[in-house]
C-alpha cells in the first residue's frame, strides 16, 4: 500500500528536546499496537528539567512522505448527527501544520503511526487521486452530492506546493461542476482562486478558512506551520473580492484561552468579506488529551493552564472528552454562554444570512478514455 518517497532521518523528540516548529512535544505509542513503550512520569519530569535548564537548542525532525496506492478516492462518511456532509476526498493523510489540538491526529494510528509527532512528519500522499476521482465521478452510480476535500487534513499544507494533487483534483471538480468545499489554514488556497471562482459561480464551491485566534504569537505555538492570522484574513479578503463564497470556522474555541476573542474575531472576518461562520469546541479524543496537556505545560502559565483544563472538564461532564455529550459543542452553562455570544455577534456583523447549500444542478460527468458522450 505504501512506498516511501523521501528518505529522511527521523529522531526522537523526547530524547533531544523540542522539535523545531512542530506542534507535538510527544510521540505516544499507537493505541492499536500490542507492544508499547510507556515513559514513566518521573522520566518525563526529568526531561522537562533538562529542557528548561539546558541551552535551549532545538532540533529538526524532517518530513517523510509515503505513497498510498489506494484504489478509491471518494470516502463515504459514517452517518453521525454532527457531521453535515456525506463524502470526503483526502489526497493526503497527516498534516504538516502541526496544530496541537487537531481532532484528526488519532486517525494516523490506523496507518500504524503515532498521533503525536508522526502525524506532522510522516505523511501519506495519493498520487493516483486525480485519475481515481475522474473515474469515480464518471460512474453512472455517482450522484453529485457535495464533497468535502480533506476533512481530516489540510489539502493546502506545504507538501501541496510540490505535489499539486489538490490542484489536479480541483480542476476535475470544476470541469464537472461537482459541488465541493474545503477547510484550510493556508494562503496557498489563493493559487487556485480561478477554480474556486468557477465553482462558486455555479453555487458549487465554497472555501472555509479556519481561524482560532487573532493573536499571532499564540497561533504560532498552537499551529506552528499554518498561515498567521493576518494572512488568513487576507485570504478571506482576496477570495471574497474574487467572488468566491467564503465562510469561517472558529475551530476550536479553547476554553480559557481563546474564548474571549470571539466578538473581535467575528468582526474581523465579517469585515474581511466572509458571509458565514460556525464554531466548534475543543475536542480531545484518545491521546490528543496527553498531547494538549503537554502543550499547555510547555506554553501556558501554570495557573492559566489549570483554568483551561477546568473549563474543558466543565463542558465535558467532568471529563477531558466525552463523545456522547455533543462532541463538537459540549454541554452546560459555559457552552451556553459561548453559543449565545456567537449568535449575538454573528447577527451584529451580518453573518449567516445566506445559508444556501451547494448545488449539483450543473454537474456533468467527466470524459474518460478519450471518448465523448453521445448525450
Amino acid at each position: 500500500m505504501f512506498g516511501m518517497q523521501d528518505d529522511f532521518s527521523y529522531r526522537d523528540a523526547l530524547q533531544k528536546g523540542p522539535a523545531h516548529r512542530r506542534g507535538a512535544g510527544l510521540n505516544p505509542g499507537n493505541r492499536f499496537e500490542s507492544v508499547r513503550l510507556h515513559v514513566l512520569g518521573e522520566e518525563l519530569d526529568r526531561q522537562w528539567i533538562e529542557r528548561e535548564d539546558g541551552d535551549g537548542r532545538t532540533h529538526h525532525v524532517e518530513r517523510q512522505v509515503f505513497l498510498d496506492r489506494t484504489q478509491r478516492i471518494l470516502n463515504r462518511v459514517t452517518p453521525t448527527s454532527d457531521v453535515p456532509f456525506d463524502w470526503t476526498l483526502n489526497p493526503y493523510r497527516g498534516c504538516e501544520h502541526g496544530c496541537i489540538y487537531c481532532f484528526a491526529r488519532p486517525y494516523h494510528e490506523y496507518l500504524g503511526f503515532s498521533c503525536g509527532l508522526d502525524f506532522e512528519t510522516k505523511l501519506t500522499a495519493k498520487p493516483d487521486a486525480p485519475e481515481l476521482l475522474r473515474k469515480e465521478l464518471a460512474s453512472p452510480s455517482w450522484k453529485p452530492e457535495p464533497i468535502v476535500m480533506s476533512a481530516i487534513t489540510d489539502i493546502y499544507q506545504p507538501i501541496e506546493h510540490r505535489m499539486r494533487l489538490a490542484r489536479q483534483c480541483l480542476e476535475i471538480l470544476a470541469e464537472c461542476g461537482q459541488p465541493v468545499s474545503t477547510m484550510t489554514k493556508s494562503a496557498l488556497v489563493l493559487r487556485d482562486v480561478d477554480l474556486w471562482k468557477t465553482l462558486s459561480d455555479k453555487n458549487a464551491g465554497r472555501v472555509t478558512v479556519t481561524l482560532v485566534t487573532l493573536d499571532a504569537d499564540l497561533a504560532s505555538r498552537l499551529e506552528p506551520r499554518a498561515a498567521a492570522p493576518s494572512a488568513r484574513l487576507r485570504v478571506i479578503r482576496e477570495l471574497a473580492d474574487a467572488g468566491v463564497s467564503v465562510s469561517v470556522n472558529v475551530a476550536p474555541i479553547i476554553p480559557g484561552l481563546t474564548d474571549t476573542e470571539l466578538p473581535n474575531l467575528l468582526q474581523a472576518v465579517a469585515e474581511a468579506g466572509a458571509t458565514r461562520a460556525a464554531w466548534v469546541l475543543l475536542r480531545l479524543p484518545y491521546q490528543v488529551k496527553d498531547l494538549f496537556l503537554d502543550w499547555l505545560k510547555r506554553h501556558v502559565h501554570p495557573e492559566r493552564a489549570r483554568k483551561v483544563e477546568a473549563l474543558i472538564r466543565q463542558a465535558r461532564g467532568g471529563k477531558l472528552y466525552d463523545a456522547s455529550r455533543r462532541r463538537g459543542r459540549g454541554a452546560g452553562p459555559y457552552v451556553e454562554q459561548i453559543a449565545q455570544t456567537f449568535d449575538v455577534f454573528t447577527r451584529r456583523y451580518g453573518l449567516n444570512r445566506d445559508i444556501r447549500p451547494l448545488s449539483g444542478a450543473r454537474f456533468r460527468r467527466p470524459e474518460t478514455g478519450g471518448q465523448m458522450r453521445l448525450f
